[in-house]
């Protein structure tokens, strides 16, 4: 019983500790401000929160970085006319080439709302913008959504948030945090599954083919 109680304390420090050292990872990377990049796609992605993002992405879209953009997970009482003030589109650019989704309530509907948009179009790539700290989850939700497309994430650091030295602000490690423990569930079920797929293609790899009727 000793023994046992022994193993069980180390294994419970060792979680303890790699759960700890994630989250210092994980709060230095999305702190971080983006690398300069030159993102080109098939479509645009805007997963709604700050202001920015949808200024951002409507930014990318005049650029003729993609050639259509998803507000995705927009409020039912925002009409296009608020859009449009956020954004910075005039309305011929807006109407042409700008699609507003409101059925997405959280993450993993944000993914599948550019799923069915993705679909419909046909589009193999994605511009994927949203918040540096929501980023490693939308990743995850939008690759278990869309596992066949290539997804490019676009970060942007709120201003809100204090980069530097992010431990020293209550507000902002209680956000990141709160966050990151949100995103320990997409990450574990994203790895069962490409772990799950990888074990299934190498199984009809390792299958012999059908010899042809007669021989």
């Amino acid at each position: 019983m000793k023994k046992l109680l022994r193993v069980m304390i180390l294994g419970t420090g060792a979680v303890l500790s790699l759960l700890v050292l994630g989250f210092i990872l994980f709060a230095t990377v999305v702190t971080r401000p983006p690398a300069p990049g030159d993102p080109r796609a098939d479509g645009i992605v805007v997963l709604t929160g700050e202001g920015r993002r949808i200024a951002e992405g409507a930014r990318l879209l005049k650029e003729g970085r993609a050639e259509r953009m998803l507000i995705s997970g927009v409020y039912r009482r925002t009409g296009k006319k608020a859009l449009m003030k956020i954004s910075g589109l005039a309305e011929q650019k807006f109407d042409c080439c700008v699609d507003v989704g409101y059925t997405a309530l959280d993450t993993a509907g944000n993914a599948d709302e550019a799923r069915t948009w993705a679909a419909a179009r046909r589009y193999g790539s994605l511009i994927v913008v949203t918040a540096s700290y929501h980023m490693p989850r939308s990743l995850a939700e939008f690759s278990l959504a869309l596992p066949s497309t290539q997804l490019i994430p676009h970060p942007i650091v709120p201003k809100a948030m204090a980069a530097s030295r992010w431990w020293l602000h209550p507000s902002t490690t209680r956000m990141l945090l709160a966050e990151y423990l949100k995103f320990l569930p997409s990450a574990a079920q994203l790895t069962v599954v490409r772990l799950w797929r990888s074990g299934d293609s190498s199984s009809l790899a390792e299958m012999p083919g059908r010899r042809p009727a007669g021989i």
